[in-house]
Formats: C-alpha cells, structure tokens, sequence
C-alpha cells in the first residue's frame, strides 16, 4: 500500500542527496521514478536536483498551477514513485494532490523540504505535509556553530542575523545556516 512520506531538515541535512540516492536507487532496479521539484528554487536552473557536493539531475517543475496529480494520472506508464525536492514551497492543493497520487493512483510518495522558515513559521507545503503524510522523518545535521543538532535556518545579510521579510528569499551557504535553538537566538556574528 502506497504512502505519502515528508522528510525535513534544516539547511544542509542532505535532503537533496537524500533524494538523488532514492532516484539513483530506483533507476538501477530499472523502475521508473518521477522527479519533481518546486519551480521556486532558481539557484541550479528551474526544474533542476542540486545537492551541495556537485551532484543534480533534471526534475519537472512544479509551478503555483501544476496540477500534479494530473500530472502523474496521465503518463502512460505510472512510476513505481514520485520523489518531490524542495517541498517546503508548494501550496496546500499540491499535497493534496499527492495524497490523491497516494490513494488513488497507489503511488509512494516521497517529498523532501525544510519545516520552518528562517523567521521560524512554517511553510505552506510543509504545514500541510505535516498534516497529510502517512510518515514523517527528519533527517539530522549539526549546528553550524556548536555540537548540537540544528533544527532552524537561521538567514544572514551582509554578516548580521536577519528575522524579517518575505518567506521565501532563495539561498544557500552564502546565506543561511543551520542551528540549533540556542544559537537562532544567540547568534554569532559572521564575518565577511
């Protein structure tokens, strides 16, 4: 029985290698997999898996009027999953559309993203994975200035912490970290 599964971590967990290893596993049983991702995250190219060590592989876009379960309805031969990156930017009727991809079309779903901004609200997509998917992982990584597991993405402009603005600003290394608690609140400054 097919199953809808979020895994979330903060910036740098692996997510993105996380789910190039599922599509490279998948692919060297020769079943077919669907990649997906958010159209949101520009920084490789629209439609495109990047992981931080260099590895990527092209994805379908999945913009504000994809409908994705349609999407998926009408391949002509179903995939054995559909794996989702950067799930954290899609809105509550693409996870319902993956749960009709789960129970009506008896494909898993895997999705991959963040939980919480860096003002520390949810995301849209992945508030309502939390309320929607049958499993729920969180993939770990360490803070980026102690031992401690990072739970936040703390955002950083020009070295200082930023707590304010829009929700969605893309980045990577250069301007979020992962951290724990203690330090999203007690933040280091960065140098330049």
């Amino acid at each position: 029985m097919a199953q809808l599964f979020f895994k979330y971590g903060a910036m740098n967990s692996g997510k993105s290698i996380e789910i190039l290893k599922v599509a490279h596993n998948y692919k060297e049983q020769n079943k077919s997999v669907i990649l997906m991702t958010s159209a949101l995250d520009t920084r490789s190219g629209v439609g495109n898996v990047s992981s931080r060590i260099g590895l990527e592989e092209q994805a379908i876009p999945i913009f504000e009027k994809t409908n994705v379960y349609d999407v998926i309805r009408k391949l002509a031969i179903p995939p054995y999953c559909v794996l989702i990156d950067e799930s954290q930017f899609l809105q509550k009727h693409h996870i319902i559309e993956l749960t009709q991809i789960v129970d009506e079309l008896n494909i898993p779903v895997m999705a991959f993203g963040l939980k919480n901004d860096f003002r520390n609200e949810l995301f849209e997509g992945s508030k309502y994975l939390l309320l929607y998917a049958d499993k729920i992982e969180e993939m770990k990584t360490i803070c980026w200035f102690c031992h401690k597991k990072a739970t936040m993405n703390l955002h950083y402009i020009d070295g200082k912490p930023v707590y304010e603005g829009n929700q969605v600003q893309i980045g990577g290394n250069e301007a979020y970290y992962p951290v724990c608690r203690h330090h999203y609140f007690h933040p280091k400054r960065m140098e330049e």
